[in-house]
């Protein structure tokens, strides 16, 4: 029979052996560990001009969206969250270019500054994470808890006064015929749930519209050798579950966006019909 014991837990900021550069090199090893999907690390201990030094800067892969992210051993402070802040603007105005959001780990996120963290959430990207750490036999383990997620908006191209409408031709210089039949197929689906549904070509996206009004509850983005469906589905481990299961190959979660981000390569849409009409009524009715 196999030994079963509690964790026990560890006081980060006391313990001589565990410093916030091993925790910094923990995450930047596998940054997937603090629960922001498969980022890749971009730079750590980042010299900023005229400024300090920013812990980690991630970004995701498939995106233009970076984090910026200061460690905090023990309990969060003013400092720490102006710091935080701090970096997160200097680094959008360096590279406006990219999306950038704040991230904050700290061991105790008290209710106090939690509730002024949640004063800039909404204006300011801001994600809140605590870390804990236990003590498993002789074995350490670190575990990362988001207690604020960013305040989700809904997608700008769904403003009918901004939206930059575009059409099939324009899609096929980002994609080929096969990814976007890809596309009508996705339609058809969703049709059989609901009928009455069109695809809307924007310019980041093909979205869905019924009696033109915009309602992308899914969204596609043919590429050159795939299409992703973007399926608005909040995050669970059933339905994490449920697509390992289906071989689906998932992206990652757009925890922004609050989306499952799903690769369909030539086929899958045959194969995996009743399984993508499923996500599809879940986010329908969702």
């Amino acid at each position: 029979m196999k030994k079963i014991f509690n964790p026990e837990p560890i006081d980060i900021k006391n313990n001589p052996d565990i410093t916030e550069k091993i925790i910094q090199d923990i995450i930047a090893e596998n940054p997937s560990i603090i629960g922001l999907g498969d980022l890749i690390l971009k730079d750590k201990e980042r010299i900023l001009p005229k400024s300090g030094r920013l812990d980690l800067l991630m970004q995701d892969p498939e995106s233009s969206r970076r984090y910026e992210i200061e460690l905090q051993l023990g309990k969060t402070d003013e400092s720490h969250i102006i710091r935080t802040i701090e970096y997160w603007d200097i680094e959008r105005k360096r590279y406006p270019q990219y999306d950038h959001c704040a991230v904050i780990i700290a061991e105790e996120i008290t209710s106090r500054f939690l509730n002024v963290i949640s004063l800039f959430n909404g204006s300011i990207p801001l994600i809140a994470i605590q870390m804990k750490a236990y003590k498993f036999d002789d074995q350490v383990g670190l575990i990362f808890n988001t207690v604020l997620d960013e305040s989700r908006l809904g997608l700008v191209d769904d403003d009918e006064e901004v939206q930059e409408i575009t059409n099939r031709d324009f899609w096929l210089k980002r994609g080929t015929e096969d990814t976007l039949k890809m596309a009508d197929e996705i339609l058809e689906i969703v049709n059989s749930i609901t009928p009455g549904y069109a695809l809307k070509y924007n310019k980041f996206y093909i979205g869905l519209a019924k009696d033109d009004q915009p309602d992308n509850f899914a969204i596609c983005r043919p590429k050159k050798n795939y299409m992703r469906i973007e399926l608005r589905i909040p995050k669970s481990t059933e339905m994490d579950n449920i697509i390992e299961k289906s071989a689906l190959e998932e992206m990652d979660y757009d925890s922004r966006w609050g989306r499952y981000r799903i690769r369909l390569n030539k086929g899958d849409i045959k194969k995996h019909h009743d399984v993508i009409k499923n996500f599809l009524t879940l986010a329908k009715n969702g």
